[in-house]
């Protein structure tokens, strides 16, 4: 079986699914942006319950990349890479900007932009879905300002929770946009090949909030 699971937004989202029809066997999400680390683990607890496997039935992993917050982020790529490592068993990663931009039934071209914090979004430019229900992406992941990437955006469609904290600096109504990446479409892409899959490591586009220090400063004079 298939396990995905993403954590680069609010959300904390796991899927378990055929490894090569994506039909998915149990899902779960919740949105709290501070408590990944405590909800990841009981939410594949639960996946694997309802869907009446185990660890062992296991055969790969898949996880979103992000780009994301420094902390949730981490949560997700730690854990995919530890059950990997553990298991014996192949993980990979997926953009987590690919997967919104998959979960759109739009048949037109569309950006993706998601919370950065900092007043700041994650975005990414995609092409129309092709017959299989792939999007290629055409620009980014990169972060910015709202305003300042707005002329980018104009014109196209917008998903993601950033479209809901700045709709009004981007131009674009919100009203019932997907927010936050699927673990089943993730799982779902992963299984058919529709998603372009990478190793698993973070896309954090900038450093973290909280660095190591340099080392104490002398205070002998110069």
């Amino acid at each position: 079986m298939l396990l995905a699971f993403d954590t680069s937004s609010a959300a904390v989202t796991v899927a378990l699914a055929d490894p090569v029809s994506g039909v998915v066997a149990g899902s779960s999400t919740s949105v709290d942006a501070l408590r990944h680390g405590e909800l990841l683990a009981p939410a594949i607890a639960e996946v694997l319950a309802t869907a009446g496997a185990g660890v062992q039935d296991l055969t790969k992993i898949a996880v979103g990349t992000g780009p994301g917050p420094f902390t949730g982020l981490r949560v997700g790529l730690v854990t995919a890479r530890t059950m990997a490592d553990v298991l014996g068993i192949e993980v990979v990663g997926v953009c987590s900007l690919d997967v919104l931009a998959k979960q759109s039934d739009l048949a037109l071209p569309v950006a993706v932009a998601t919370d950065a914090r900092r007043k700041e979004i994650y975005w990414a430019l995609y092409d129309g879905p092709a017959a299989d229900g792939s999007r290629r992406r055409l620009e980014g992941p990169a972060v910015d300002k709202p305003a300042d990437v707005a002329h980018v955006l104009a014109g196209l469609p917008v998903i993601g929770r950033g479209a809901v904290l700045y709709g009004e600096a981007l131009g674009v109504d919100a009203t019932g946009v997907l927010e936050y990446p699927s673990a089943e479409v993730l799982a779902q892409g992963v299984a058919t090949g529709t998603l372009q899959v990478t190793a698993p490591d973070p896309l954090y586009l900038r450093r973290p909030d909280v660095t190591l220090s340099g080392g104490p400063k002398s205070v002998l004079p110069r």
